[in-house]
């Protein structure tokens, strides 16, 4: 968008190019971006009102403007192996449908995602430990052998198409917004948390979600250029309570392997010693082979010999695991109550001065059902209604069908009775002054279902 005139130009997508620098003003953003394609060196700049950095985990606008990560860091490393095997996705959906399969077994520990079944595609994530390992190592035929490892069977038609290594962080900008609010970060770019519970993405979109009507307005000249402001007072709190809570979740689900006796913990422990002890005597192929030799005894544990209910460790640890299962201790892929029912306690809301019910919840790992609320500062609950006019055919709709999903539009929704009816006009006259769209529901009952 042009910051001279706010006027959206045609969407245009860039491959192949790096934003190199971002210069901010009070009126707006120039940003130079850079690629080098067949030898040949191309600079593309680019003005607009304001600019959203989604650029994920490693964002490049973010280390621009000098935003830090502050929380967890290096919490674990990883290899991604996205592959595709058609075999695999008949055998699971007649088999064991699902879509996160955690592998233990003496020969390998990872898990396998089900992105598509029907296509048979998955990725693969396993511990990474460098520099012992390096992501040259996962060659093709590495990759299959350790597919075929954790699957448990043969598979004649895998196809290894990315191996990529990551490093597992918990951790919230310190700013969600520069350069006089007119750069922002939203997304990965953001927050960075732990692939437990799918509050990466589900944060995600609530960021923009967030952050759409609040542009939207500034560039329609319905709201100042201070309101994005409020969008970090909102979002950022919301991060930091779910980068909690996805910790948490991580922490329960590596519970599983510790009750087996595979503590990951442990395992980096083993790690860190031999980098401090022999990183700088002994040859990293020497090194891989020391670490490579105590994690298969590690594995080991994982034995029927050993992991049956006649051994009495065995049958231990196999009592603890279901006890972790049986209390709802392990890892949780739901929460109803953080994805629909969080609630901003300051920002682009007017506060009903009750300030128990907006002090945060601290995060307990745990599912929590989630409870519709009319406060401020929450989502509009669903409610089932119908017109009360007798010039509607309408049958019943939602109270959500009432908000407008193309315009930036305020609703007001009063009761049927005078004080209401004043409120409104009064309302109206305010928004018509300021030239704010707003529309009211009044003719409406909940329907008993």
């Amino acid at each position: 968008m042009n910051f001279d005139d706010n006027k959206l130009l045609e969407p245009e997508i860039l491959l192949g190019y790096e934003c190199t620098s971002v210069n901010a003003t009070k009126n707006g953003v120039t940003l130079t971006a850079c690629s080098t394609s067949n030898g040949k060196h191309v600079t593309k700049c680019f003005q607009c009102s304001f600019l959203v950095g989604t650029d994920g985990a490693g964002s490049t606008v973010r280390k621009l403007m000098g935003i830090r990560m502050s929380g967890e860091r290096d919490m674990q490393k990883l290899i991604s192996i996205h592959f595709l095997s058609q075999e695999l996705g008949q055998y699971l959906m007649n088999e064991r449908p699902g879509m996160l399969f955690f592998v233990f077994n003496t020969e390998a520990i990872g898990v396998i995602v089900a992105h598509d079944l029907m296509q048979g595609e998955f990725v693969v994530q396993v511990p990474f430990y460098p520099p012992q390992q390096k992501v040259k190592d996962f060659s093709s035929e590495m990759c299959e052998k350790l597919i075929v490892n954790l699957v448990g069977r043969e598979l004649a038609d895998i196809n290894v198409m990315d191996v990529k290594p990551w490093v597992m962080h918990a951790e919230v900008a310190e700013a969600f917004l520069a350069g006089n609010s007119r750069v922002i970060l939203a997304g990965d770019a953001a927050h960075r948390f732990p692939p437990a519970g799918g509050f990466g993405m589900n944060t995600g979109i609530q960021d923009v979600h967030n952050l759409a009507w609040k542009l939207a307005s500034v560039l329609k000249g319905i709201a100042p250029p201070s309101i994005p402001s409020t969008y970090e007072t909102e979002r950022r709190q919301i991060a930091i309570f779910n980068t909690a809570l996805s910790v948490q979740n991580f922490k329960a689900a590596m519970a599983v392997p510790a009750a087996l006796g595979l503590d990951p913990t442990i395992a980096s422990s083993i790690h860190r010693t031999i980098n401090d002890t022999f990183g700088s005597i002994l040859p990293t192929d020497l090194q891989r082979a020391m670490l490579n030799g105590i994690f298969s005894i590690g594995r080991m544990q994982l034995s029927e010999s050993l992991l049956n209910e006649n051994n009495p460790l065995g049958s231990s640890r196999l009592s603890k695991l279901r006890q972790i299962f049986e209390e709802g201790k392990s890892l949780h892929l739901q929460f109803p109550a953080e994805d629909l029912g969080f609630r901003y306690s300051k920002g682009a809301l007017v506060s009903d001065g009750d300030s128990s019910s907006s002090a945060p919840e601290t995060p307990t790992g745990r599912r929590r059902e989630y409870i519709p609320s009319s406060d401020p500062g929450t989502k509009l609950p669903h409610m089932t209604i119908r017109l009360l006019s007798e010039y509607s055919s309408e049958g019943t709709f939602s109270t959500l069908d009432l908000i407008s999903g193309e315009n930036v539009e305020f609703l007001l929704i009063i009761a049927p009775i005078k004080e209401s009816y004043q409120l409104a006009q009064a309302a109206f006259k305010v928004a018509e002054e300021f030239k704010v769209p707003l529309k009211s529901m009044r003719n409406v009952a909940r329907k008993n279902l």
